[in-house]
């Protein structure tokens, strides 16, 4: 997290267990019921499937070991609670040995809507229920495998790749267009953004684009990519991606779709 933070994050007792209170319980249950509403018809089936495989439920928080052991069940991934924003070369190794960071303190009231920092809910709802589909599961641990072998000097390019995949990617399904990127799922503002995409547009996923479109963190995505199908995810990083960010380093960035950001 970054040092002006409010947030503390959780420890686990003596059991493993989490201790969240009755306002973070209904926090969640706000959250929970909200987008899996917004969601019925807007993400993938896969998405909604891992919902269920995880057992997810409005009533509770969520414990991590829970979460961790019924990952384990179905695709061998798992999940590892870290005290705060990690950096990329620690969020790279725990990917790449099969196991996702989770943040474990849940956001307050005031910040319900919107919150830059991800918490349990991003964490949990976001991410957590596409690692139950195997070719997912597979692309994340690889991804993790080829940032670490790459090195620090690919690791600003290589993130793209992940930015518009896991968290806002976006894949054609014989319903339509469907999302599943942690951050358009966990977020009911960039859901309806992506939904009906008045004000963004949608590319076909290239990897040599990805790598060349920046993006920011803070404002409603204006540019998804559009895989589809999870075994194309797989694709991506069996391809020379060390060789495509020297030759998208080369080519340039293309030019911004929003407005940089006030200093």
């Amino acid at each position: 997290m970054t040092k002006e933070s409010s947030y503390t994050a959780k420890l686990p007792g003596p059991d493993g267990l989490y201790d969240y209170s009755p306002e973070e319980d209904a926090i969640w249950g706000e959250l929970y019921r909200r987008q899996m509403k917004l969601l019925a018809n807007t993400a993938c089936q896969e998405y909604l499937d891992g919902v269920k495989l995880l057992g997810l439920k409005p009533e509770k928080v969520p414990q991590l070991r829970d979460v961790n052991r019924r990952l384990n069940e179905t695709t061998g991934f798992g999940v590892e609670g870290v005290p705060a924003l990690i950096p990329p070369s620690r969020f790279y190794e725990l990917l790449s040995q099969g196991k996702f960071p989770l943040a474990t303190f849940l956001r307050r009231r005031e910040h319900i809507d919107y919150i830059e920092e991800p918490d349990l809910f991003h964490e949990v709802f976001g991410h957590c229920p596409l690692l139950t589909n195997q070719s997912y599961a597979s692309f994340v641990r690889h991804f993790g495998e080829t940032a670490m072998r790459l090195g620090k000097g690919y690791s600003w390019h290589l993130f793209r790749i992940f930015w518009f995949t896991v968290e806002f990617g976006l894949i054609n399904t014989p319903q339509g267009r469907r999302c599943f990127g942690a951050g358009i799922v966990s977020s009911p503002s960039e859901a309806k953004a992506a939904t009906e995409g008045t004000s963004c547009e949608f590319r076909p996923f290239d990897l040599m684009s990805v790598l060349r479109t920046p993006y920011r963190i803070d404002i409603l995505q204006p540019i998804y990519y559009v895989i589809d199908s999870f075994a194309d995810l797989e694709a991506i990083v069996e391809q020379d991606i060390g060789g495509a960010i020297l030759k998208a380093k080369s080519l340039g960035d293309f030019a911004p779709a929003f407005e940089a950001k006030a200093s």
